[in-house]
């Protein structure tokens, strides 16, 4: 494994070199399982990130792929050794938010952990992580009817352990963080005028510290990044990865010409936007709206 990679890029890097040399023999995965004398669904969990393969798994599946180059097998059986060691570490992975979360929240919470970018866009509402705890609740409860309250609870937790986690890593110069917001997001007043507000505030501190910076895609622009959907690209050490959410549900995306298009459309339009003093004007002329009406 290359100095400096994380068991969260080294654990990616083996398990699609496992799928592309799989689907370069024309095995399926249930092949794989056959001749491993596994379940089919710990192939499928293997490629799809949701656990680690042990070093002494990994080695007759190597030979099994026609995978036999000394340095190639060693490379990966070290990264295979250092994946499942952090692993059984994370808060993420913990039984009360494994139940609470979504399998491609965790995922995102991970990669959040690496990535060296982060490319956000949200339609709907400001992102997890740059949210406050007042938001944040107000935000979970309209969700009352789909989710317990214990849910709820794990998914306010969440939110702000991944806010300490980012906002220190770009604090500390390790993780660049961009963030397109349509308008609507910051006219939407989720928890009231005065949750809203400080919402607002706060969204103003982080671009005034340097934490991330921000554009806003105004109602007047005819170029909406997507239709429907509030994703982020996380930009790690083995390529890029797309978290793509909805108000029905969230994937996480690895596809290479899925994520390319995503990232050029963000791109395009980033240029396109209102610009960084445009968009805090606007913040601030919410934020007096929300705290004097009559203003």
């Amino acid at each position: 494994m290359p100095e400096g990679d994380s068991p969260t890029v080294a654990r990616r890097r083996v398990r699609l070199a496992l799928r592309e040399a799989r689907e370069k023999a024309d095995l399926t995965q249930a092949q794989v399982a056959e001749e491993m004398e596994w379940s089919l669904s710990k192939v499928i969990r293997i490629e799809n990130g949701d656990v680690s393969i042990s070093p002494n798994d990994l080695r007759p599946l190597l030979a099994y792929l026609g995978i036999r180059d000394r340095t190639t097998v060693g490379a990966m059986v070290a990264d295979a050794r250092i994946a499942r060691t952090r692993q059984r570490q994370a808060w993420f992975q913990t039984p009360d938010f494994r139940e609470n979360l979504t399998e491609a929240t965790r995922k995102l919470v991970e990669y959040e952990h690496e990535a060296a970018r982060i490319r956000s866009y949200s339609v709907y509402y400001v992102p997890g992580p740059l949210q406050t705890p007042d938001y944040a609740k107000a935000l979970m409860t309209r969700f009352e009817d789909e989710l317990s309250a214990d849910q709820i609870g794990r998914r306010i937790d969440a939110r702000q352990l991944r806010r300490e986690s980012l906002l220190s890593r770009a604090g500390s110069g390790q993780v660049r963080i961009l963030v397109m917001l349509d308008e609507s997001v910051l006219r939407r007043t989720i928890g009231g005028a005065a949750v809203f507000a400080v919402q607002l505030r706060e969204l103003r501190r982080m671009i005034d510290d340097g934490l991330i910076t921000m554009r806003m895609v105004p109602f007047s622009l005819d170029a909406p990044v997507t239709n429907n959907a509030s994703f982020d690209l996380l930009s790690l050490g083995e390529g890029e990865v797309l978290y793509r959410e909805t108000g029905l549900g969230d994937e996480m995306i690895e596809d290479r010409d899925t994520t390319a298009k995503h990232g050029a459309r963000y791109d395009k339009v980033w240029e396109e936007v209102a610009d960084e003093a445009t968009t805090l004007a606007f913040i601030d002329r919410q934020i007096r709206s929300l705290e004097d009406p009559s203003s």
